[in-house]
């Protein structure tokens, strides 16, 4: 659990790396919510699809920036999944377990997505500089070629490998934030430099005037409840 923690920012206000750190980023976050929820202010369970987005918004963001499409193709893909997903269970069209994984269940729906803007780039060539991101392939060939491989079977399994990766580093993140919303701001700073950043014992004392026995008390309790958070977060769908 410690190196997946590791492995990401605690601040779900942060970008997925330095170089997609895009100031706007917050804003588009809150308008692509704002939007869904419009969308869905029908339905009885708006409320769990707020819940949904807010779990799984950044690794369908994410994913589909290391696939190679701009923030804004990404944000579209993060709302067209959620917007699927609500469909299908809206249609009787739910998850099954007996059927294979939930993670790998919303891989899928994802992937098909991605294509999808694959596929509006390659109708739409002007639009790919105006996408807000690096496109990672050029010219028509190069773009059929990353939708076919999308979609093909034995080669998604490198888009597997990268949902895999984000996957957990979500759920870390998600569960931290969660927890840190239950516990004092003290020992969710000595967790943060403990286990998160990765600061030794002495380092956490001297900066925070904190005993040994507090920083593995700090530890103790709140990584179990992060495990459990996970956990429950495993279970919810």
């Amino acid at each position: 659990m410690t190196t997946a923690i590791r492995r990401r920012p605690t601040d779900m206000s942060h970008s997925i790396d330095k170089a997609d750190s895009a100031n706007d980023e917050p804003d588009r976050f809150a308008a692509t919510r704002m939007s869904l929820i419009e969308k869905l202010a029908d339905w009885e369970d708006q409320r769990t699809w707020d819940e949904f987005y807010q779990t799984y918004w950044r690794l369908i963001y994410s994913v589909s920036v290391k696939a190679g499409l701009g923030r804004d193709e990404a944000f579209d893909v993060v709302q067209e999944t959620v917007l699927s997903v609500a469909k299908q269970w809206q249609k009787g069209q739910k998850y099954d377990p007996d059927k294979g994984s939930f993670k790998t269940w919303l891989l899928n729906i994802t992937r098909w997505r991605i294509a999808d803007q694959f596929r509006k780039k390659q109708r739409n060539p002007a639009a790919n500089a105006q996408s807000g991101g690096t496109p990672a392939y050029d010219g028509e060939e190069m773009r059929d070629a990353t939708i076919e491989r999308l979609e093909d079977e034995a080669a998604g399994q490198i888009l597997e490998r990268m949902w895999d990766s984000e996957w957990k580093a979500n759920l870390s993140e998600v569960a931290l934030q969660r927890v840190r919303q239950h516990v004092s701001p003290k020992q969710y700073q000595i967790f943060d430099a403990y286990v998160v950043k990765g600061w030794s014992v002495d380092q956490v004392k001297d900066a925070l005037g904190v005993s040994t026995s507090q920083v593995y008390l700090a530890k103790h309790r709140i990584g179990a409840l992060v495990k459990s958070e996970i956990k429950q977060l495993q279970e919810q769908f």
